[in-house]
């Protein structure tokens, strides 16, 4: 006897439909190789520390919450206990199993609110191959273990299982603390739907927060990371560039500039959001426990853009998937009615071949904004966006000089960029912006005219703080060290690497003169 398919029950077509989308991200993911960002660099360090006895510690000896990701950290160094090796591939195959899991999760959930099992289908076919998703998931990022928490999240709370959505939430907010904006949609939800107060809920989340909490006041003396305070003060931005960075970014969610040019994303800003706000109202009419996703991209976009921070590509990956999820069904609502409009007798079948279209455009536009032959890295498929050619000098550099220098664990190195560098040479390092090294935040803000791009490097911290080298990026200290007589007096240029990222002339590499003579 045939199974008949409920969106409440088993379907097993579904099921293997989806195992084979999570096959197609894990593979999308593991293709490519490894192509880490200089951010993860810092995660990597943190838990290469942790499993080395040093403690929850960037430089052995100094208590400073620099990462804001300590489950991620926590897990990573948790699973080199048992797969010892390199942290870049295990992060790679962590994200990879994140990202597969996460296909299946987000077609189940479209399913879910959608009672369309094609919407789910089709939303976990457009994120297997997004390479939005691809190019963290591959940097090594904690992105795709908090997309799949976020996404646990929702799902969770659609099923009508609140209790595990505060759990999941939690963990998605000890991955990332902006994860705050998936736990205010859903408890408001809560506070409304039951007109009291979710404390069950709240003492769920509460609870599964505390112990880190706990230990990071004992330890760190704050919860909050270093890093999102140093961020504030360190870059200088121009009045709306964080709206400016986000409108694109909700513009352009497949990157149809890639392929369509330029001009497209002021089509993209008005066909986007619209299908989003359809698909979102199509949604919440459904079920109403759907509100807690269509909010987010929208407060996101909000959040983000009032204090007008530096956006980093991976702040665009996590309110993607829910606005995706609302495109989709936008787009789907928009066609079926428009068919039934026009072509009543065989409106279903032309609204399914009008979205199949639609759809293998979707995807033309997603694929195309991939390479089959990067310019650097490994020779294999990757993203267009998954550019790490910064992070392949700064090993080139790091690697030079310890071959060159004696390079010990007490050696101190000042950098803007400290990833690489720092998980490179395993020596001391002090972050010029601060991530790290909180000493160097009183330096901030600069003067405006010190600026070449959005950060410079403060010359009286290098007086000051006195590292045994500094390895930076000419456009970061343009209009400052280089101009400063006393810098030229205490150190003198070792090499410079010729360059042109970010607007700079090279990278340079700096010694402190009275080191000179050490070999």
């Amino acid at each position: 006897m045939k199974r008949k398919s409920s969106i409440h029950g088993p379907d097993w077509n579904l099921d293997w439909a989806l195992i084979s989308l999570a096959a197609l991200a894990f593979a999308a993911r593991t293709l490519p190789g490894s192509r880490t960002i200089d951010d993860a660099y810092i995660t990597f360090r943190y838990a290469r520390n942790l499993v080395n006895g040093l403690g929850f510690v960037y430089n052995p000896g100094q208590h400073v919450q620099g990462t804001t990701t300590p489950l991620y950290t926590l897990l990573l160094a948790g699973l080199s206990l048992v797969f010892p090796g390199d942290y870049p591939i295990l992060a790679l195959v962590v994200n990879a199993l994140a990202d597969a899991c996460s296909v299946i999760v987000l077609g189940k959930l479209g399913e879910r609110l959608t009672g369309n099992r094609a919407i789910g289908l089709t939303v976990g076919l457009l994120w297997a191959v997004a390479p939005m998703s691809v190019t963290f998931a591959i940097g090594g990022m904690e992105t795709s273990l908090y997309v799949l928490l976020i996404l646990l999240t929702f799902y969770s709370y659609a099923l009508g299982h609140p209790a595990w959505s505060a759990f999941t939430c939690a963990l998605a907010l000890l991955t990332r603390p902006d994860a705050l904006l998936v736990a205010l949609p859903l408890f408001a939800h809560l506070l409304w739907v039951r007109r009291r107060v979710p404390w069950r809920e709240g003492a769920i989340l509460l609870l599964t927060l505390a112990p880190w909490v706990i230990f990071a006041t004992l330890y760190f003396g704050s919860p909050l990371a270093n890093s999102v305070v140093a961020k504030t003060y360190a870059y200088r931005l121009g009045p709306y560039t964080a709206f400016i960075r986000l409108l694109h970014h909700y513009a352009t969610p497949f990157l149809g500039q890639e392929s369509l040019g330029g001009r497209w994303p002021m089509i993209g800003l008005f066909l986007y959001p619209t299908l989003y706000l359809i698909g979102a109202l199509v949604l919440v009419r459904r079920d109403g426990r759907a509100v807690p996703l269509v909010v987010f991209p929208g407060l996101y976009f909000v959040a983000f853009s009032l204090p007008n921070p530096l956006i980093f590509r991976w702040y665009l990956a996590p309110p993607l998937p829910a606005y995706l999820l609302c495109i989709v069904s936008g787009g789907w609502a928009v066609v079926r009615d428009l068919a039934a409009a026009v072509v009543r007798r065989r409106a279903r079948w032309v609204s399914r071949s009008v979205v199949l279209v639609l759809l293998c455009a979707i995807l033309f536009l997603e694929l195309n904004a991939w390479t089959l032959r990067p310019d650097h890295g490994p020779q294999r498929p990757a993203p267009e966006m998954a550019w790490f050619k910064l992070e392949d000098l700064y090993r080139q550099v790091t690697e030079d000089l310890m071959r060159a220098n004696d390079i010990s664990p007490d050696t101190l190195i000042a950098a803007g960029d400290i990833g690489v560098i720092g998980y490179v040479s395993n020596a001391r390092i002090l972050d010029t912006v601060g991530l790290i090294s909180p000493e160097s935040i009183p330096y901030y803000p600069l003067d405006p005219s010190a600026y070449v791009i959005n950060y410079a490097i403060p010359t009286q911290l290098i007086l000051d703080q006195q590292p045994d080298y500094v390895i930076v990026l000419e456009v970061y200290v343009r209009r400052t060290l280089l101009e400063s007589p006393k810098f030229r007096e205490q150190y003198q240029l070792l090499r410079q690497w010729d360059t042109d990222i970010y607007g700079s002339r090279a990278l340079l590499v700096f010694r402190r003169a009275d080191t000179a003579s050490r070999p």
